[in-house]
């Protein structure tokens, strides 16, 4: 008797390790409305490459609950396998960071509808991506003055688009640095210095850095920042 209560236990241990194994620090719950076959891969870049760090099946069931083992907040992404179409709207970023997140969006509209809740980095990000969209809009429009101008040529008009643009990319370089000083507590402030304007002027560069709390300097965007503004510096000697 003895034996089988030993072995009973040892069983349960386990298997209470072999759950313990699927958790993981944070823990995404998600809903994609109207899809009912297809495949999910939650994604992380890695040097230059992206390598799945979970795949999600979905047979007649919109929702998926998974973990997920993150060392420090970072963005990561989520890829729509839907096996049929090859829309070109099939991929989704989002600043990831240990906890509760929730995902929320439609098969039809997949990029256009996402909602993340949850993470405070990603909520920062989203206030930053608004007025990037603001500025992207802008360049649209100067970029269907310059295709109207094509058949005329106006030299005068090329040279104001050209200045527009200049401008354009001036403001675009110092609202991204304002904005990451702004959010020194978060760990978007070096990665948008890195992902948006890497090739900033490094006094810019630098007064992000600075303005770094002590705790992102040490994350994986505030060390690589660190490391980025070294190498310019050699490079630009």
């Amino acid at each position: 008797m003895k034996k089988i209560v030993a072995l009973a236990i040892l069983v349960l241990a386990l298997a209470c390790s072999k759950e313990n194994t699927k958790k993981g620090n944070l823990h995404l719950v998600g809903n994609i409305d109207g899809l009912k076959q297809g495949k999910i891969y939650i994604q992380q870049l890695k040097d230059t490459s992206l390598i799945n760090l979970d795949t999600i099946q979905f047979e007649g069931k919109s929702s998926f609950d998974t973990y997920l083992q993150l060392e420090e907040p970072q963005m990561l992404y989520i890829f729509l396998d839907r096996g049929q179409t090859k829309s070109i709207d099939n991929t989704l970023q989002f600043f990831a960071e240990p906890g509760v997140m929730k995902f929320e969006t439609t098969l039809k509209e997949f990029y256009a509808s996402a909602r993340f809740t949850g993470s405070k980095n990603q909520k920062v990000y989203e206030e930053y991506q608004k007025i990037k969209n603001n500025i992207a809009n802008d360049k649209i429009e100067l970029v269907a003055k310059e295709l109207k101008n094509l058949k005329t040529n106006n030299t005068s008009i090329s040279e104001k688009i050209k200045a527009d643009k200049d401008k354009l990319t001036i403001r675009k370089y110092l609202y991204t640095a304002n904005f990451a000083v702004v959010n020194g507590k978060s760990e978007v402030a070096p990665y948008l210095a890195l992902s948006e304007i890497p090739d900033a002027n490094l006094k810019l560069l630098d007064t992000i850095q600075k303005s770094m709390s002590p705790q992102v300097a040490k994350s994986l965007y505030g060390k690589r920042l660190t490391q980025w503004i070294k190498e310019r510096r050699e490079i630009e000697k």
